[in-house]
């Protein structure tokens, strides 16, 4: 899949630096053409004729070391690449590309590069779950940069705990699968929904769930990457959109299946990540409603089903995909509402079980489907799980016009 490819191979100055030269043999092997670009401190741990030599290219440091005239370096290798992977990626590497910082041969590259870009993060595990650093990764995310988490074991500091890097063949699945899953979807429109819906009880209160959005949004980002167009209709979230979708905001449950059924008959697969409220208040107050009293009575009536609403729309060419937060009986509940609504695939997220949860950056899922259960996903992270699932959706969707004709 990397034959012929570019990929600049970014090597920063951590300890794991020497894994670098395993990665490039490895990218080389598989047919890439790779360039080596490596930061001062990098060439503290490993040198660049190492990284030459595997590469059989120039390794880049200086950016004013300018080999060819009728070029600029670092223009030329952003313009030229087909995929950057940096390997490994030190909190400094990190919060420079998140900050938009060109000081060096890598960070300006990166700033003229337009491909994809995966970092392999790997640092002390206190520093990898700093607030500073956990942020940049998030605003890094939000404009579609991908990551491999790093591995958990013996720290150069000598702690055991996570924050190694991924190991080299892992990091040339991550770019094989990449590059394999990069058309998967071309010419699909997919819709996606996420977050929480919000319904006013007057102007400064409204009934809510704990829904973020960053399963749907994980999903939207995973799918775009596959080369789908995606449409996102978000409600109430609390992360930013993945760059690369067109967003749409609904906040309230009304106004998100009014947006939702307006797309759906042009959508190709439908994603239904959002947790709609069941409920709304029967009466709105124009005003904010002041204390009365020691209790309040809401009266509350039901909402239109949204993805029971699409079910019955649903065309043959058309899949969808619902999701079910659940505490117990998985099976059931899923199977349930796969029949009920016509769904063709349901996954179920087991809120109550450690690090599958509203709000969290990992998550459990069981994917159903007319005939039971067809994948459990073990504990992932967000955007892994959305990778997986629209994997199993893409081969269910090569076939699913012809198996209802």
């Amino acid at each position: 899949m990397m034959q012929g490819k570019t990929i600049l191979l970014g090597v920063t100055g951590g300890i794991a630096a020497y894994k670098a030269a395993a990665l490039c043999s490895r990218l080389t092997q598989a047919g890439a053409n790779v360039h080596v670009i490596m930061t001062e401190a990098a060439t503290k741990f490993i040198t660049p004729l190492t990284l030459q030599t595997l590469s059989r290219n120039a390794v880049h440091v200086d950016t004013f070391d300018e080999r060819d005239p009728s070029v600029v370096s670092h223009i030329d290798l952003a313009d030229h690449a087909d995929f950057v992977v940096i390997a490994p990626a030190t909190a400094n590497a990190i919060a420079k590309l998140a900050g938009g910082f060109g000081d060096d041969m890598l960070s300006t590259t990166l700033l003229a590069a337009t491909c994809p870009i995966l970092i392999a993060p790997a640092m002390n595990v206190h520093m990898y779950e700093h607030p500073a650093v956990v942020r940049n990764m998030e605003l890094l995310a939000s404009r579609g940069v991908m990551f491999v988490e790093p591995g958990t074991g013996q720290l150069a500091c000598g702690y055991v705990a996570k924050g190694r890097l991924a190991e080299p063949e892992d990091i040339v699945a991550a770019v094989e699968q990449w590059f394999g899953r990069g058309g998967l979807l071309k010419g699909k429109k997919l819709l996606v929904t996420a977050g929480g819906t919000i319904e006013r009880l007057d102007p400064v209160r409204y009934l809510t769930n704990d829904s973020s959005g960053k399963m749907g949004f994980a999903i939207a980002e995973a799918a775009s990457l596959m080369g789908a167009e995606v449409t996102l209709v978000a409600g109430r979230v609390s992360v930013k959109p993945p760059a690369g979708v067109r967003l749409i905001e609904a906040p309230s449950a009304a106004e998100m299946l009014e947006a939702v059924t307006a797309l759906f008959p042009e959508a190709d697969l439908t994603v239904k990540a959002a947790a709609v409220a069941d409920y709304r208040p029967l009466a709105v107050s124009e005003h904010k409603m002041k204390k009365s009293g020691d209790k309040l009575i809401l009266e509350l009536e039901r909402t239109t089903d949204i993805l029971q609403t699409l079910g019955e729309m649903k065309q043959p060419h058309q899949l969808l995909v619902g999701f079910a937060a659940e505490t117990e009986n998985l099976e059931q509940y899923a199977m349930d509402k796969l029949w009920r609504k016509n769904c063709d695939l349901v996954a179920v997220n087991p809120v109550n079980r450690p690090g599958a949860g509203f709000n969290g950056d990992t998550n459990l899922l069981f994917i159903y489907d007319s005939n039971g259960l067809v994948e459990e996903l073990p504990l992932l992270s967000k955007r892994e799980a959305a990778r997986r699932l629209l994997d199993i959706a893409v081969e269910r969707l090569k076939d699913v016009g012809r198996d209802r004709a």
